[in-house]
């Protein structure tokens, strides 16, 4: 079988030189290979709903995309004024959310992506902002898909957390230290994008559409696009899709 290498593509459809060529690949969790952040939403309404007596609207939740969540919940008390402290909040919402974790369903396109660039022997990392204990839990049901990933970088791991680069650059140390342009990344928050390029990695942002409508600008990213279905590994020089022929 040929190595990654060998089937790395060189030239664009056009003839034009691919530089740089990707060679590694890093993966946001949260809201990119799991859909995570609306567990994250109809957790912290029902908080907000049942103990508060207040409303936790779409916008403070595109706000708190990305960020971690010490710092999402610290905003939130400040700005509604709730009698809670954050480790009380923090405390509270995640035994909620651990039940449901395990019932996290897969973002469209990502089982199709990780195959392929699996197969086509191209090191994967996810760098996760999330703590480990919190991360094994929600990726405990779909062991074929994160046993592809080479590393799991967490928020335990490192100093600062996105969008400062030290997750993307730990994880990038632990899948062979390539190059960073060499690298690219996928995530669907702003603090994520701005971190992937505070590393020097290219990077697509895969954002929610609530999101991107409130923050249309590209910010910083390469590229845009609402799911990965509609990645096209060529623009990078990686191997293209090849879909199988429905049977007659």
């Amino acid at each position: 079988m040929a190595t990654s290498a060998d089937q790395l593509i060189l030239t664009n459809g056009e003839g034009k030189k691919i530089d740089p060529v990707i060679t590694h690949c890093i993966f946001d969790l949260d809201g990119l290979l799991l859909n995570t952040e609306q567990i994250h939403y109809e957790t912290t309404s029902e908080m907000f709903a049942k103990c508060f007596g207040k409303t936790y609207t779409l916008q403070q939740w595109s706000h708190a995309v990305g960020i971690h969540q010490n710092e999402s919940v610290a905003s939130l008390i400040n700005e509604t004024g709730i009698n809670v402290t954050v480790d009380e909040f923090q405390k509270e919402r995640y035994e909620i959310n651990v039940k449901k974790y395990p019932f996290a369903k897969l973002m469209p396109g990502v089982m199709r992506l990780v195959k392929h660039l699996k197969k086509h022997r191209i090191p994967m990392a996810i760098a996760s902002n999330s703590f480990r204990r919190s991360v094994i839990v929600k990726t405990s049901v779909n062991i074929e898909l994160f046993n592809m990933f080479d590393n799991v970088t967490c928020a335990d791991d490192v100093k600062n957390l996105k969008p400062a680069p030290d997750l993307f650059l730990a994880a990038r140390e632990a899948i062979g230290k390539p190059p960073t342009n060499q690298c690219l990344v996928f995530e669907d928050s702003i603090p994520g994008v701005k971190a992937a390029k505070n590393a020097n990695m290219n990077v697509i942002w895969v954002p929610d559409p609530m999101v991107a409508e409130l923050y249309p600008d590209i910010n910083g990213a390469d590229e845009i696009i609402f799911s990965l279905n509609d990645f096209d590994p060529t623009k990078y020089g990686l191997p293209p899709f090849v879909e199988e022929s429905s049977s007659a």
